[in-house]
Parts: C-alpha cells; structure tokens; sequence
C-alpha cells in the first residue's frame, strides 16, 4: 500500500527545499505530481471533447512538459 506524506516546512538544519509529497519512501517535488495531474486533466477533457486519442495524448504531453518546467522555475526562483 502506498501512502503519503505531506511535507510543507523543511527539516531544521536542512538546506531551504520546496514543498516535497513522501511516496511509498520517494521524496517527490510537488511542482512533479502538479504536472502529472495537469497532463491527466487535459488529457481526460481533450478525448471527451475530440474523442480522438491522438489529439488528446499530445495535448496532455505538452501540457504535462509545459507545467512541469513552469513550475519547477517557478520554485528554483522561490528558493534564491
């Protein structure tokens, strides 16, 4: 069973970190899972509405790509 752990605050003595989500033992950056479920909604809206896989899966791609460097800046310039 895979659980999480909602990190907001960084450890004392630890370098300043962006806000990390504890899965099954895995640090993941949260900046990672919010482009995942932006790619899964694009993906999920774009097939209902086109009803067409290929459209979808590269809309979803991008987005996915998009978010994903968006927000990793986003944090990088966060932590300076």
């Amino acid at each position: 069973m895979t659980a999480a752990d909602w990190t907001t605050a960084p450890h004392t003595g630890a370098p300043r970190r962006a806000h990390h989500v504890n899965l099954a033992g895995t640090d993941w950056p949260l900046y990672k899972l919010e482009a995942l479920v932006v790619g899964l909604l694009v993906f999920v809206v774009t097939l209902a509405v086109t009803t067409a896989l290929q459209p979808a899966v590269l809309l979803a791609a991008g987005a996915t790509v998009t978010a994903w460097w968006v927000r990793r800046a986003h944090w990088a310039r966060a932590r300076d």
